[in-house]
Protein backbone atom coordinates (compact mmCIF):
# COMPACT_ATOMS: atom_id res chain seq x y z
CA UNK A 1 0.00 0.00 0.00
CA UNK A 2 1.16 3.15 -0.70
CA UNK A 3 0.99 6.74 0.62
CA UNK A 4 -0.56 7.78 -2.57
CA UNK A 5 -3.97 5.43 -2.43
CA UNK A 6 -7.45 6.28 -2.42
CA UNK A 7 -10.10 4.63 -1.17
CA UNK A 8 -13.63 3.99 -2.46
CA UNK A 9 -12.46 7.14 -4.78
CA UNK A 10 -12.72 9.51 -2.19
CA UNK A 11 -10.34 9.02 0.78
CA UNK A 12 -6.47 9.89 -0.08
CA UNK A 13 -4.46 7.87 2.10
CA UNK A 14 -1.39 10.12 3.37
CA UNK A 15 0.74 8.64 6.20
CA UNK A 16 0.21 5.59 8.34
CA UNK A 17 -0.47 6.71 12.09
CA UNK A 18 -0.78 3.51 14.34
CA UNK A 19 -2.35 0.18 14.29
CA UNK A 20 -5.76 -0.27 15.71
CA UNK A 21 -7.19 -3.52 17.78
CA UNK A 22 -8.55 -4.80 14.08
CA UNK A 23 -6.13 -3.17 11.75
CA UNK A 24 -3.96 -0.20 10.35
CA UNK A 25 -5.00 3.85 11.05
CA UNK A 26 -3.93 5.64 8.43
CA UNK A 27 -4.37 9.83 8.14
CA UNK A 28 -6.14 10.73 4.98
CA UNK A 29 -7.77 13.98 3.08
CA UNK A 30 -11.38 13.61 2.41
CA UNK A 31 -11.35 14.68 -1.22
CA UNK A 32 -15.04 15.54 -1.83
CA UNK A 33 -15.49 17.65 1.01
CA UNK A 34 -11.32 18.42 1.33
CA UNK A 35 -10.97 17.68 5.08
CA UNK A 36 -8.27 15.58 7.18
CA UNK A 37 -9.66 12.35 8.22
CA UNK A 38 -8.49 9.26 9.53
CA UNK A 39 -8.92 5.74 7.91
CA UNK A 40 -9.10 2.40 9.82
CA UNK A 41 -8.04 -0.45 7.34
CA UNK A 42 -9.15 -4.17 7.84
CA UNK A 43 -8.06 -6.80 5.54
CA UNK A 44 -9.52 -9.75 6.13
CA UNK A 45 -7.70 -12.26 4.30
CA UNK A 46 -3.97 -11.27 6.47
CA UNK A 47 -6.33 -11.99 9.54
CA UNK A 48 -7.20 -15.24 8.66
CA UNK A 49 -3.47 -16.01 8.08
CA UNK A 50 -2.31 -14.94 11.04
CA UNK A 51 -0.65 -11.87 9.43
CA UNK A 52 -1.27 -9.38 12.16
CA UNK A 53 -0.56 -11.47 15.02
CA UNK A 54 -2.78 -13.03 17.73
CA UNK A 55 -3.40 -9.60 19.26
CA UNK A 56 -5.11 -8.43 16.35
CA UNK A 57 -7.67 -11.67 16.17
CA UNK A 58 -5.81 -13.84 13.74
CA UNK A 59 -7.64 -17.09 13.05
CA UNK A 60 -4.54 -18.74 11.93
CA UNK A 61 -5.53 -21.83 9.50
CA UNK A 62 -8.25 -23.84 8.71
CA UNK A 63 -10.10 -25.77 5.91
CA UNK A 64 -11.26 -23.36 3.29
CA UNK A 65 -14.79 -23.33 4.40
CA UNK A 66 -13.53 -22.10 8.18
CA UNK A 67 -11.91 -19.25 6.62
CA UNK A 68 -14.75 -18.13 4.77
CA UNK A 69 -16.90 -18.50 7.68
CA UNK A 70 -14.09 -16.54 10.38
CA UNK A 71 -14.17 -14.28 6.97
CA UNK A 72 -17.98 -13.61 7.02
CA UNK A 73 -17.52 -13.10 10.56
CA UNK A 74 -14.92 -10.50 10.87
CA UNK A 75 -17.07 -8.83 8.23
CA UNK A 76 -19.87 -8.64 10.61
CA UNK A 77 -17.80 -7.66 13.79
CA UNK A 78 -16.98 -4.87 11.80
CA UNK A 79 -19.67 -3.32 10.43
CA UNK A 80 -21.03 -3.73 13.96
CA UNK A 81 -18.19 -1.90 15.74
CA UNK A 82 -18.78 0.73 12.72
CA UNK A 83 -22.60 0.62 13.67
CA UNK A 84 -21.57 1.06 17.43
CA UNK A 85 -19.28 3.92 17.15
CA UNK A 86 -21.60 5.96 14.79
CA UNK A 87 -24.07 5.92 17.34
CA UNK A 88 -21.87 7.24 19.96
CA UNK A 89 -22.76 11.35 20.22
CA UNK A 90 -20.14 12.87 22.43
CA UNK A 91 -17.71 15.77 22.23
CA UNK A 92 -15.07 13.11 24.00
CA UNK A 93 -15.42 11.05 21.51
CA UNK A 94 -14.44 10.50 17.54
CA UNK A 95 -17.01 10.85 15.03
CA UNK A 96 -17.52 8.49 12.37
CA UNK A 97 -17.78 9.57 8.93
CA UNK A 98 -18.59 6.35 6.61
CA UNK A 99 -17.22 2.67 6.64
CA UNK A 100 -17.52 0.44 3.68
CA UNK A 101 -15.58 -1.91 1.50
CA UNK A 102 -12.39 -1.11 -1.41
CA UNK A 103 -10.41 -3.66 -2.81
CA UNK A 104 -11.03 -6.39 -0.29
CA UNK A 105 -9.79 -4.36 2.43
CA UNK A 106 -12.85 -3.21 5.16
CA UNK A 107 -12.44 0.79 5.62
CA UNK A 108 -13.98 3.38 8.52
CA UNK A 109 -13.79 6.71 8.03
CA UNK A 110 -13.24 9.12 11.45
CA UNK A 111 -13.05 12.32 12.65
CA UNK A 112 -8.99 13.23 13.07
CA UNK A 113 -8.00 15.05 16.14
CA UNK A 114 -6.24 17.96 15.85
CA UNK A 115 -3.75 17.65 19.03
CA UNK A 116 -1.16 16.35 21.03
CA UNK A 117 -1.29 12.84 22.26
CA UNK A 118 -1.86 11.81 26.13
CA UNK A 119 1.51 9.88 25.65
CA UNK A 120 3.21 12.80 24.35
CA UNK A 121 2.15 15.04 26.89
CA UNK A 122 3.55 12.59 30.16
CA UNK A 123 6.92 12.47 27.98
CA UNK A 124 6.78 15.92 28.15
CA UNK A 125 5.44 17.10 31.50
CA UNK A 126 5.24 14.23 33.82
CA UNK A 127 4.76 14.47 36.60
CA UNK A 128 1.66 16.66 35.61
CA UNK A 129 -0.05 19.17 38.59
CA UNK A 130 -2.59 17.12 40.19
CA UNK A 131 -5.25 19.48 38.91
CA UNK A 132 -3.86 18.56 35.35
CA UNK A 133 -4.06 14.65 36.24
CA UNK A 134 -7.97 15.12 37.25
CA UNK A 135 -8.87 17.24 34.82
CA UNK A 136 -8.13 14.52 32.52
CA UNK A 137 -9.56 12.28 34.41
CA UNK A 138 -12.54 13.90 34.68
CA UNK A 139 -13.01 14.14 30.84
CA UNK A 140 -12.77 10.46 30.61
CA UNK A 141 -15.00 9.62 32.73
CA UNK A 142 -17.73 11.74 30.87
CA UNK A 143 -16.45 9.83 27.57
CA UNK A 144 -16.30 6.34 29.36
CA UNK A 145 -19.91 7.18 30.88
CA UNK A 146 -21.65 7.63 27.14
CA UNK A 147 -19.69 4.60 25.92
CA UNK A 148 -20.53 2.08 29.00
CA UNK A 149 -24.04 3.45 28.53
CA UNK A 150 -24.17 1.69 25.07
CA UNK A 151 -22.94 -0.52 26.38
CA UNK A 152 -19.69 -1.15 25.64
CA UNK A 153 -16.59 -1.56 26.84
CA UNK A 154 -12.97 -0.26 25.28
CA UNK A 155 -10.50 -2.62 26.60
CA UNK A 156 -7.44 -0.56 25.28
CA UNK A 157 -7.58 2.67 27.43
CA UNK A 158 -4.02 3.99 27.60
CA UNK A 159 -2.29 7.23 26.61
CA UNK A 160 -1.68 6.56 23.03
CA UNK A 161 -5.33 6.32 22.55
CA UNK A 162 -6.44 9.86 24.23
CA UNK A 163 -5.78 13.14 22.17
CA UNK A 164 -5.85 16.55 24.05
CA UNK A 165 -6.91 19.38 21.52
CA UNK A 166 -5.60 22.76 21.56
CA UNK A 167 -8.30 23.81 23.80
CA UNK A 168 -7.95 21.19 26.12
CA UNK A 169 -10.68 18.99 25.47
CA UNK A 170 -10.04 15.85 25.82
CA UNK A 171 -10.93 12.88 22.94
CA UNK A 172 -10.59 9.02 23.61
CA UNK A 173 -9.72 7.44 20.34
CA UNK A 174 -10.10 4.03 19.17
CA UNK A 175 -12.88 2.22 19.66
CA UNK A 176 -11.80 -0.44 17.32
CA UNK A 177 -11.85 -3.76 20.14
CA UNK A 178 -14.24 -2.44 22.27
CA UNK A 179 -17.00 -5.32 22.77
CA UNK A 180 -20.53 -4.47 23.11
CA UNK A 181 -22.24 -6.46 25.99
CA UNK A 182 -26.17 -7.37 24.23
CA UNK A 183 -26.74 -10.67 23.40
CA UNK A 184 -26.07 -10.87 19.81
CA UNK A 185 -22.53 -10.22 19.82
CA UNK A 186 -19.76 -12.53 20.26
CA UNK A 187 -16.53 -11.79 22.11
CA UNK A 188 -13.71 -10.08 19.46
CA UNK A 189 -10.96 -12.53 20.63
CA UNK A 190 -11.82 -15.70 18.96
CA UNK A 191 -8.25 -17.07 19.09
CA UNK A 192 -8.96 -16.36 22.97
CA UNK A 193 -5.86 -13.91 23.81
CA UNK A 194 -6.36 -11.07 25.53
CA UNK A 195 -6.77 -7.86 23.79
CA UNK A 196 -5.09 -4.64 25.02
CA UNK A 197 -2.43 -3.14 26.30
CA UNK A 198 -0.17 -4.41 29.02
CA UNK A 199 0.38 -1.66 31.06
CA UNK A 200 -3.10 -0.70 31.31
CA UNK A 201 -4.81 -4.39 31.44
CA UNK A 202 -7.24 -5.31 34.26
CA UNK A 203 -6.33 -8.40 36.44
CA UNK A 204 -9.51 -10.05 35.04
CA UNK A 205 -8.98 -8.81 31.21
CA UNK A 206 -5.13 -10.34 31.65
CA UNK A 207 -6.72 -13.18 32.80
CA UNK A 208 -8.61 -13.74 29.66
CA UNK A 209 -11.53 -13.70 31.50
CA UNK A 210 -14.94 -11.61 31.24
CA UNK A 211 -14.02 -7.90 31.09
CA UNK A 212 -16.75 -5.03 32.36
CA UNK A 213 -16.70 -1.40 32.35
CA UNK A 214 -14.75 -1.31 35.89
CA UNK A 215 -12.10 -2.95 33.59
CA UNK A 216 -11.98 0.52 32.07
CA UNK A 217 -12.34 2.32 35.25
CA UNK A 218 -8.77 -0.11 36.29
CA UNK A 219 -7.33 1.09 33.12
CA UNK A 220 -7.93 4.63 33.97
CA UNK A 221 -6.55 4.05 37.01
CA UNK A 222 -3.21 2.64 35.66
CA UNK A 223 -3.80 6.68 33.75
CA UNK A 224 -4.04 8.76 36.72
CA UNK A 225 -0.93 6.90 38.43
CA UNK A 226 1.09 7.31 35.90
CA UNK A 227 0.14 11.32 35.36
CA UNK A 228 0.73 11.25 39.14
CA UNK A 229 3.78 10.01 39.67
CA UNK A 230 5.92 9.86 36.06
CA UNK A 231 5.34 6.15 35.72
CA UNK A 232 2.76 3.00 34.81
CA UNK A 233 2.11 1.14 38.52
CA UNK A 234 3.75 -1.68 37.11
CA UNK A 235 7.04 -2.50 35.51
CA UNK A 236 8.75 -5.05 34.26
CA UNK A 237 10.92 -5.81 31.24
CA UNK A 238 8.82 -8.03 29.77
CA UNK A 239 4.90 -7.91 28.97
CA UNK A 240 4.29 -11.20 30.63
CA UNK A 241 6.23 -9.60 33.70
CA UNK A 242 4.19 -6.72 33.58
CA UNK A 243 0.76 -8.77 33.63
CA UNK A 244 1.77 -11.12 36.36
CA UNK A 245 2.32 -7.51 38.27
CA UNK A 246 -0.84 -6.69 37.49
CA UNK A 247 -2.71 -9.83 38.57
CA UNK A 248 -0.31 -10.22 41.89
CA UNK A 249 0.87 -7.21 43.19
CA UNK A 250 -0.69 -4.24 45.31
CA UNK A 251 -0.16 -1.02 43.75
CA UNK A 252 2.72 1.44 45.69
CA UNK A 253 0.65 4.25 47.55
CA UNK A 254 0.02 7.47 45.81
CA UNK A 255 1.50 9.49 48.74
CA UNK A 256 4.74 7.37 48.71
CA UNK A 257 5.59 8.39 45.51
CA UNK A 258 4.41 11.81 45.78
CA UNK A 259 3.41 13.45 49.54
CA UNK A 260 1.53 16.70 47.76
CA UNK A 261 -1.24 13.95 46.63
CA UNK A 262 -4.43 14.57 48.02
CA UNK A 263 -5.12 11.59 50.75
CA UNK A 264 -8.28 11.66 48.70
CA UNK A 265 -7.11 11.33 45.34
CA UNK A 266 -4.64 8.65 46.62
CA UNK A 267 -7.59 6.33 47.92
CA UNK A 268 -9.24 6.97 44.37
CA UNK A 269 -6.25 5.77 42.75
CA UNK A 270 -6.11 2.76 45.16
CA UNK A 271 -9.40 1.44 44.90
CA UNK A 272 -9.54 1.98 40.93
CA UNK A 273 -6.83 -0.01 41.28
CA UNK A 274 -8.35 -3.33 43.16
CA UNK A 275 -7.96 -6.75 41.46
CA UNK A 276 -11.00 -7.82 41.74
CA UNK A 277 -13.96 -5.58 39.77
CA UNK A 278 -16.32 -5.71 42.85
CA UNK A 279 -14.06 -3.89 44.97
CA UNK A 280 -13.64 -0.65 42.23
CA UNK A 281 -16.09 2.25 42.23
CA UNK A 282 -19.59 1.11 40.65
CA UNK A 283 -19.36 3.26 37.59
CA UNK A 284 -17.62 6.29 35.57
CA UNK A 285 -20.49 8.70 37.15
CA UNK A 286 -18.95 7.71 40.67
CA UNK A 287 -15.67 8.60 39.95
CA UNK A 288 -16.24 11.77 38.09
CA UNK A 289 -18.12 12.71 41.59
CA UNK A 290 -15.25 12.17 43.61
CA UNK A 291 -12.61 13.58 41.09
CA UNK A 292 -15.47 16.48 41.21
CA UNK A 293 -13.94 18.85 44.26
CA UNK A 294 -10.34 18.33 42.97
CA UNK A 295 -10.73 20.14 39.94
CA UNK A 296 -10.02 24.12 39.19
CA UNK A 297 -12.37 26.06 39.66
CA UNK A 298 -13.92 28.47 36.84
CA UNK A 299 -12.47 31.89 36.46
CA UNK A 300 -13.88 35.10 35.63
CA UNK A 301 -11.29 36.72 33.33
CA UNK A 302 -10.82 36.50 30.03
CA UNK A 303 -8.95 33.23 29.09
CA UNK A 304 -5.43 33.57 27.11
CA UNK A 305 -4.27 32.89 24.13
CA UNK A 306 -3.67 29.14 23.78
CA UNK A 307 -0.19 27.73 24.86
CA UNK A 308 2.12 25.73 23.12
CA UNK A 309 1.25 22.48 24.92
CA UNK A 310 -2.40 22.32 25.61
CA UNK A 311 -3.34 22.59 29.00
CA UNK A 312 -6.10 19.92 30.23
CA UNK A 313 -7.67 22.17 33.12
CA UNK A 314 -8.35 25.20 30.75
CA UNK A 315 -12.23 23.21 29.61
CA UNK A 316 -12.68 23.90 33.80
CA UNK A 317 -10.88 27.28 34.41
CA UNK A 318 -13.01 28.89 30.93
CA UNK A 319 -16.09 27.02 30.28
CA UNK A 320 -17.39 28.00 27.03
CA UNK A 321 -15.48 30.80 26.61
CA UNK A 322 -14.71 31.67 22.76
CA UNK A 323 -11.22 31.05 22.04
CA UNK A 324 -9.23 35.14 22.23
CA UNK A 325 -9.08 36.66 19.22
CA UNK A 326 -6.27 37.42 17.39
CA UNK A 327 -4.55 40.69 17.62
CA UNK A 328 -6.19 43.37 15.48
CA UNK A 329 -4.07 44.44 12.11
CA UNK A 330 -3.02 47.85 11.96
CA UNK A 331 -5.65 49.51 10.14
CA UNK A 332 -5.49 50.46 6.73
CA UNK A 333 -5.96 54.44 5.45
CA UNK A 334 -8.10 55.53 3.14
CA UNK A 335 -7.38 58.98 1.05
CA UNK A 336 -10.68 61.15 2.01
CA UNK A 337 -12.71 62.90 -0.35
CA UNK A 338 -11.85 66.56 -0.77
CA UNK A 339 -14.33 68.61 -2.35
CA UNK A 340 -14.85 72.25 -3.48
CA UNK A 341 -17.80 74.63 -3.40
CA UNK A 342 -19.15 74.75 -6.80
CA UNK A 343 -22.53 76.17 -8.18
CA UNK A 344 -24.85 73.68 -8.15
CA UNK A 345 -21.44 70.55 -7.85
CA UNK A 346 -19.64 69.42 -5.75
CA UNK A 347 -16.81 67.68 -7.13
CA UNK A 348 -14.52 64.90 -5.76
CA UNK A 349 -10.88 65.06 -6.00
CA UNK A 350 -9.28 61.41 -7.70
CA UNK A 351 -7.65 59.83 -4.75
CA UNK A 352 -3.57 59.53 -5.50
CA UNK A 353 -2.41 56.50 -7.41
CA UNK A 354 -1.86 53.56 -5.10
CA UNK A 355 1.46 53.40 -3.92
CA UNK A 356 4.05 50.44 -5.65
CA UNK A 357 3.35 46.65 -3.99
CA UNK A 358 5.64 45.78 -1.46
CA UNK A 359 7.74 43.21 -1.91
CA UNK A 360 6.31 40.18 -0.83
CA UNK A 361 6.78 38.74 2.94
CA UNK A 362 8.94 35.31 2.90
CA UNK A 363 6.99 32.64 3.87
CA UNK A 364 6.31 32.18 7.69
CA UNK A 365 7.99 29.20 9.35
CA UNK A 366 5.28 26.45 10.42
CA UNK A 367 4.23 26.98 13.83
CA UNK A 368 6.45 24.98 16.35
CA UNK A 369 3.87 23.40 17.97
CA UNK A 370 2.44 21.65 14.51
CA UNK A 371 5.52 20.88 13.66
CA UNK A 372 6.03 19.30 17.33
CA UNK A 373 2.75 17.24 16.58
CA UNK A 374 4.11 16.50 13.19
CA UNK A 375 7.39 15.00 14.58
CA UNK A 376 5.13 12.62 17.53
CA UNK A 377 2.91 11.68 14.30
CA UNK A 378 6.45 10.10 12.72
CA UNK A 379 7.76 8.62 16.05
CA UNK A 380 3.95 7.05 16.04
CA UNK A 381 4.35 5.83 12.15
CA UNK A 382 8.07 4.85 12.87
CA UNK A 383 10.07 6.40 10.25
CA UNK A 384 12.73 6.66 12.15
CA UNK A 385 15.17 8.98 9.12
CA UNK A 386 11.89 11.53 8.78
CA UNK A 387 12.17 11.28 12.75
CA UNK A 388 15.94 12.84 12.44
CA UNK A 389 15.81 14.80 9.92
CA UNK A 390 12.94 17.04 11.33
CA UNK A 391 13.91 16.41 15.04
CA UNK A 392 17.16 17.91 13.38
CA UNK A 393 16.16 21.24 11.96
CA UNK A 394 13.74 21.39 15.19
CA UNK A 395 16.34 21.67 18.09
CA UNK A 396 17.87 25.01 17.00
CA UNK A 397 14.72 26.65 16.38
CA UNK A 398 13.41 25.64 19.29
CA UNK A 399 16.53 26.11 21.74
CA UNK A 400 16.20 29.79 19.97
CA UNK A 401 13.06 30.17 21.31
CA UNK A 402 12.37 28.47 24.63
CA UNK A 403 15.87 27.98 25.91
CA UNK A 404 17.66 24.81 26.25
CA UNK A 405 16.06 23.82 29.53
CA UNK A 406 12.54 24.20 28.30
CA UNK A 407 10.69 20.67 28.36
CA UNK A 408 9.35 20.95 24.95
CA UNK A 409 13.62 21.70 23.95
CA UNK A 410 14.21 18.52 26.23
CA UNK A 411 11.38 16.35 24.62
CA UNK A 412 12.78 17.19 21.39
CA UNK A 413 15.54 16.31 22.19
CA UNK A 414 15.17 12.74 23.54
CA UNK A 415 13.39 11.93 20.57
CA UNK A 416 16.14 12.48 18.85
CA UNK A 417 19.04 10.86 20.65
CA UNK A 418 16.48 7.62 21.16
CA UNK A 419 15.95 7.63 17.33
CA UNK A 420 19.81 7.56 17.02
CA UNK A 421 21.19 5.01 19.02
CA UNK A 422 18.08 3.27 17.31
CA UNK A 423 19.50 3.80 14.48
CA UNK A 424 22.88 3.22 15.13
CA UNK A 425 24.75 6.42 15.80
CA UNK A 426 25.94 5.92 19.83
CA UNK A 427 28.32 8.36 18.68
CA UNK A 428 25.90 11.73 17.77
CA UNK A 429 23.32 10.11 20.46
CA UNK A 430 25.90 10.52 23.30
CA UNK A 431 26.39 14.75 23.49
CA UNK A 432 23.42 14.90 23.26
CA UNK A 433 22.35 12.77 25.88
CA UNK A 434 24.76 14.22 28.20
CA UNK A 435 22.86 17.94 27.34
CA UNK A 436 19.93 16.14 28.54
CA UNK A 437 21.26 15.06 31.91
CA UNK A 438 22.17 18.20 32.58
CA UNK A 439 19.24 20.12 31.77
CA UNK A 440 16.74 17.71 33.45
CA UNK A 441 14.92 18.02 36.44
CA UNK A 442 16.73 17.64 39.11
CA UNK A 443 20.01 17.45 37.40
CA UNK A 444 22.21 14.31 36.70
CA UNK A 445 21.37 12.53 39.89
CA UNK A 446 17.22 13.02 39.68
CA UNK A 447 15.36 10.23 38.12
CA UNK A 448 15.26 11.79 34.65
CA UNK A 449 18.94 12.56 34.90
CA UNK A 450 20.08 9.34 35.67
CA UNK A 451 18.19 7.56 32.65
CA UNK A 452 19.86 10.10 30.47
CA UNK A 453 23.62 8.61 31.99
CA UNK A 454 21.92 5.68 31.50
CA UNK A 455 21.86 5.92 27.97
CA UNK A 456 25.06 7.82 27.23
CA UNK A 457 27.02 5.21 29.02
CA UNK A 458 25.10 2.48 26.70
CA UNK A 459 26.87 4.84 24.39
CA UNK A 460 30.19 4.65 25.28
CA UNK A 461 29.82 0.79 25.78
CA UNK A 462 28.98 0.59 21.59
CA UNK A 463 31.91 3.06 20.91
CA UNK A 464 34.18 0.72 22.50
CA UNK A 465 35.20 3.19 25.37
CA UNK A 466 34.98 -0.35 27.81
CA UNK A 467 36.05 1.82 31.48
CA UNK A 468 34.70 4.63 30.96
CA UNK A 469 31.38 2.42 30.48
CA UNK A 470 32.23 0.15 33.38
CA UNK A 471 32.64 3.27 35.38
CA UNK A 472 29.30 4.94 34.96
CA UNK A 473 27.25 1.84 35.40
CA UNK A 474 29.01 1.16 38.52
CA UNK A 475 28.02 5.15 39.29
CA UNK A 476 24.65 4.08 38.03
CA UNK A 477 23.75 1.10 40.29
CA UNK A 478 25.03 2.80 43.46
CA UNK A 479 23.01 6.08 42.65
CA UNK A 480 20.10 2.75 41.83
CA UNK A 481 20.65 1.42 45.25
CA UNK A 482 20.20 4.20 46.95
CA UNK A 483 17.59 5.24 45.61
CA UNK A 484 15.69 2.14 46.49
CA UNK A 485 17.01 1.89 50.17
CA UNK A 486 15.24 5.66 50.39
CA UNK A 487 12.32 4.62 48.73
CA UNK A 488 12.36 6.67 45.77
CA UNK A 489 12.36 3.99 43.94
CA UNK A 490 10.31 0.31 43.79
CA UNK A 491 11.46 -1.19 40.53
CA UNK A 492 14.83 -3.13 40.63
CA UNK A 493 14.83 -3.86 37.03
CA UNK A 494 17.43 -0.76 35.74
CA UNK A 495 19.18 -2.25 38.85
CA UNK A 496 19.51 -5.83 37.09
CA UNK A 497 19.63 -4.57 33.68
CA UNK A 498 22.94 -2.34 34.93
CA UNK A 499 24.16 -5.55 37.08
CA UNK A 500 24.39 -7.34 33.77
CA UNK A 501 25.91 -4.87 31.90
CA UNK A 502 28.54 -4.64 34.87
CA UNK A 503 29.08 -8.70 34.55
CA UNK A 504 29.56 -8.50 30.74
CA UNK A 505 31.99 -5.20 31.02
CA UNK A 506 34.21 -7.22 33.43
CA UNK A 507 34.17 -10.11 31.57
CA UNK A 508 35.69 -7.94 28.13
CA UNK A 509 38.52 -6.88 30.64
CA UNK A 510 39.39 -10.21 30.47
CA UNK A 511 38.64 -10.38 34.67
CA UNK A 512 36.46 -13.98 34.15
CA UNK A 513 36.48 -15.00 37.92
CA UNK A 514 35.01 -11.89 39.09
CA UNK A 515 32.58 -11.57 36.16
CA UNK A 516 31.67 -15.05 36.75
CA UNK A 517 30.47 -14.71 40.51
CA UNK A 518 29.38 -11.19 39.67
CA UNK A 519 26.99 -12.95 36.88
CA UNK A 520 26.47 -16.01 39.19
CA UNK A 521 25.03 -14.06 42.28
CA UNK A 522 22.69 -12.57 39.44
CA UNK A 523 21.43 -14.91 38.09
CA UNK A 524 20.33 -16.58 41.61
CA UNK A 525 18.34 -13.53 42.67
CA UNK A 526 16.66 -13.22 39.24
CA UNK A 527 15.73 -17.32 39.07
CA UNK A 528 14.40 -16.68 42.73
CA UNK A 529 12.54 -13.64 41.41
CA UNK A 530 11.21 -14.31 37.99
CA UNK A 531 11.52 -18.60 37.55
CA UNK A 532 14.12 -20.13 35.22
CA UNK A 533 12.14 -19.49 31.87
CA UNK A 534 12.29 -15.91 32.05
CA UNK A 535 13.93 -14.46 28.78
CA UNK A 536 16.68 -12.48 31.42
CA UNK A 537 17.54 -15.85 33.42
CA UNK A 538 17.85 -17.21 29.98
CA UNK A 539 20.14 -14.95 29.17
CA UNK A 540 22.60 -15.10 31.94
CA UNK A 541 22.55 -18.77 31.45
CA UNK A 542 24.27 -18.35 28.36
CA UNK A 543 26.59 -15.94 29.59
CA UNK A 544 27.87 -18.11 31.98
CA UNK A 545 27.98 -20.75 29.49
CA UNK A 546 30.21 -18.84 27.25
CA UNK A 547 32.45 -17.53 30.34
CA UNK A 548 33.17 -21.04 31.28
CA UNK A 549 32.41 -23.83 28.80
CA UNK A 550 34.84 -26.63 30.31
CA UNK A 551 33.80 -26.27 34.06
CA UNK A 552 34.09 -29.65 35.86
CA UNK A 553 31.24 -29.72 37.58
CA UNK A 554 27.89 -28.05 35.90
CA UNK A 555 26.43 -25.27 37.32
CA UNK A 556 22.92 -24.32 38.38
CA UNK A 557 21.12 -27.37 36.92
CA UNK A 558 18.16 -25.89 34.50
CA UNK A 559 15.19 -26.40 36.53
Amino acid sequence: MTAARLIDGRYRLTEKIGHGGMGQVWAGHDERLHRPVAVKLLRPDRLLSGGTGPAAGGLGTGTAGERRRHGDELRRRFLRECRVTAALDHPGLVTVFDAGEDGGELYLVMQRVPGVSLADLIAEDAPFPIERAVAVSAQLCTALAAVHAVPVVHRDLKPSNVMVRDDGRTVLLDLGIATALDTETTRLTLTGVPIGSPSYMAPEQALAATTDPRSDLYALGCLLHEMLAGEEPFRAPTALGVLRRHVDEPPVPLRDLRPEVPPPLERLVLDLLAKQPADRPADAQAVYARLLPLLPAAEAAPQPRYPALPDPARPYRFPHQPQPAAAPAAPVATPLLRSEPRPFLMTAVPPPPPPPPAPAAPPAAPDLGAECARLSDLVDAGHHGEVLGLAARLLPRAEAELGDGAPLVRTIRTIYARTLLHEGHPHQALPEYRRLAATADGGPHGPQGLDHRYRAAVCLDQLGYGPDALAEYQALLAAHTARLEAGLDTDPERGYDLRERIGLRLAATGDTESAWQWLLQLLFERERRDGPHHPAVRRLRQSLDTLHPHRPTPWPPAS
